[in-house]
């Protein structure tokens, strides 16, 4: 039997529709909605980086332009949808996959004690109660308010205190929660002061073969066709191993079946996917024509090779790349037109001033910047702008760029 193949329109777009961007961004963004998108999406990652925004704000405004930051605190803080881990990155993530992040608990567990070379020496371990015991006593704390009167250890886990070294790792091993954040420092509280028992209890922990089923499952609903090793890495708690024998086991079955992948340069690449992929492919409309600013850490781009092969952009954030060496800027932004990455742009919010500065737009190669593209940017731009409640969109002199 042939073996099934999507040309790169096609392929561009089904994973697109995954991550919605493939319908007009517009919807309601509060509550429950909100909710689920960030459940369509899987989790939206956090950053503290702040030049327009906030990378899970952009990524969130970018597909419903009535979104406001309040709107996913509320949902965060207040109505306890969402609770913070990791997935390859610190990330808010649907309330309801908690119990499949309790095999990410302990896997975390191990892997950081292993981390911590002169953990017991350094005092981390004897500071676990201690932390607990100030949090069941006097409710949630961010890292400032614990071991004040300690030195940082020698050569712990970025050289933190002890305590802190304490509450990060009972964070991420599932005795603690974040609960929300002052600025950007996480408070912490016991976890079963917020999560509800019916998620967080014994009773509730799935059994590890369940959870990496549930894994690779929902990580191919939100990638649409993948490579065992790109299902192991979207949530970055299975195995490699796992995933290939994952996938082996579900092609066997028959509800898996190998699709061939047509990259942008012309080559191609088989991945897996559903046995209905080629009819969930025929009902994705085109994508609309505007112009929208993606966060650096979108999930449509955190895997830059992915995106890559797909579209042809190459991608890399030169936030730590000293100044002088920089390609394009610190933090510049990926710009989508319908199903195609067409450029890059350089710009920052001016809270002082009011203004959203635009420095500079490096169109892709192929991309030929038209009177028409100019405004469709302007108007996105104007919507980045009331966004950010700022006054003006101020363009510097030459800040059209020659193709990159």
């Amino acid at each position: 039997m042939a073996i099934a193949q999507l040309d790169n329109r096609t392929a561009r777009r089904l994973f697109l529709d995954c991550h919605a961007l493939a319908e007009t961004p517009t919807g309601p963004s509060k509550g429950d909605d909100l909710g689920a998108l960030i459940h369509r999406l899987g989790f939206v990652q956090l950053d503290s980086i702040n030049t327009v925004a906030r990378a899970h704000d952009m990524i969130l405004f970018s597909r419903r332009p009535g979104y406001r930051p309040q709107n996913l605190k509320h949902l965060y803080e207040k109505d306890r949808g969402l609770f913070e881990h990791w997935t390859h990155d610190a990330a808010v993530i649907p309330m309801e996959f908690y119990p499949h992040w309790k095999l990410r608990f302990k896997r975390d567990a191990t892997r950081l004690k292993s981390q911590w070379k002169n953990w017991r020496r350094d005092g981390f371990e004897g500071q676990f109660e201690t932390v607990l015991q100030q949090i069941q006593d006097h409710g949630s704390v961010c890292s400032s308010d614990v071991g004040k009167d300690e030195k940082k250890g020698s050569g712990g886990w970025w050289d933190w205190h002890p305590s802190k070294t304490a509450l990060e790792y009972l964070w991420r091993s599932g005795a603690l929660c974040v609960t929300g954040r002052d600025g950007f420092q996480k408070r912490y509280d016991l976890t079963e002061r917020v999560i509800e028992t019916g998620l967080h209890s014994a009773s509730s922990t799935p059994p590890e073969e369940e959870t990496i089923d549930w894994c690779c499952n929902a990580a191919l609903d939100r990638l649409g066709f993948a490579t065992s090793g790109e299902l192991a890495a979207f949530w970055a708690t299975v195995t490699p191993a796992e995933a290939k024998n994952w996938c082996a086991e579900n092609l066997a079955t028959g509800a898996l079946i190998p699709v061939e992948i047509a990259n942008a340069d012309g080559t191609k690449r088989t991945c897996f996917a559903r046995a209905d992929v080629m009819e969930q492919t025929t009902d994705i409309a085109p994508p609309p024509g505007r112009i929208r600013v993606l966060s650096p850490f979108d999930p449509a781009l955190r895997d830059r090779k992915r995106a890559e092969r797909l579209f042809g952009f190459h991608y890399r954030i030169e936030v730590f790349v000293p100044a002088p060496k920089r390609k394009y800027g610190y933090y510049v932004f990926p710009l989508i037109e319908g199903d195609r990455l067409i450029g890059r742009i350089d710009i920052k919010a001016h809270r002082d001033t009011g203004t959203l500065k635009v420095t500079a737009l490096w169109p892709e190669p192929k991309t030929r910047w038209s009177t028409a593209r100019t405004s469709r940017l302007e108007s996105e731009l104007s919507r980045i702008r009331r966004f950010c409640g700022l006054d003006k969109v101020e363009f510097a002199n030459n800040w059209l760029r020659p193709a990159s």
